[in-house]
């Protein structure tokens, strides 16, 4: 594994760590594209996979993933077999099965909530990926495994999320719950302390003051003057 390919997943890691939550161990969720690209590139996923993001991995799929490949049918068939020693997800098509894309796009609503990964080789998947925040998309180029850069609308997400515009209720909980761990918010609350405390005297009050003290002086001075006119007259 390459140095500079490492240090760009790390990078990449650390966005949905600090931004969407993300947590060991990760959920990745392949579909038949994937695994058929990996079988042809001798990929060994269960092996590589935790190692190029940098902790443990949940390897899953869905049914739905299973049955579209077995009907496609014996040129898949080594695709299936890798999909089938992953774990399964329940997904809402149990009853009536739809496609592999489909499935893994309703697994993702909602903001992600779960925190799944989406590994295919779809090109039409991974643009409508690319649409919802907060989901990292992993496909393989030649030999080796790629975790795709945030989207746009991942990045729009979090900006929006630091200017206070749209803060979900569970994310607010988290900053809380953060915050009060590392002990930012004893932190925050000595600062707003020291501003109240910090402010010295009014620079206009001082003026007035020294105005009034410059009357006082000039009246003494004035009378002065009248009582020398008085003993000249007389």
């Amino acid at each position: 594994m390459g140095v500079t390919r490492q240090k760009h997943a790390k990078k990449i890691m650390g966005f949905y760590r600090h931004s969407f939550q993300f947590r060991e161990p990760f959920q990745v969720l392949l579909d038949g594209t994937f695994c058929q690209a990996a079988l042809r590139n001798k990929i060994q996923i269960r092996e590589q996979l935790p190692g190029y993001l940098g902790g443990a991995a949940q390897l899953c799929t869905t049914r739905c993933v299973i049955k579209e490949l077995e009907s496609l049918g014996k040129a898949l068939y080594g695709a299936k077999l890798i999909a089938q020693r992953f774990e399964f997800r329940k997904c809402s098509h149990h009853k009536d099965p739809v496609s592999g894309s489909t499935c893994l796009l309703s697994m993702i609503e909602d903001c992600n909530p779960h925190h799944f990964f989406i590994a295919t080789q779809d090109q039409d998947l991974s643009n409508k990926v690319k649409k919802k925040p907060g989901v990292p998309l992993l496909f393989i180029i030649q030999n080796t495994m790629v975790l795709d850069k945030p989207s746009p609308k991942s990045l729009a997400f979090v900006q929006k999320l630091q200017t206070n515009q749209l803060v979900p209720e569970y994310q607010k909980q988290s900053i809380v719950e953060l915050k009060e761990k590392e002990g930012l918010a004893k932190q925050e609350g000595e600062k707003r302390r020291k501003r109240k405390r910090a402010g010295g005297p009014n620079p206009l009050s001082c003026l007035k003051k020294k105005k009034k003290k410059t009357q006082e002086g000039q009246e003494p001075s004035a009378q002065k003057k009248k009582r020398r006119k008085r003993k000249r007259n007389r």
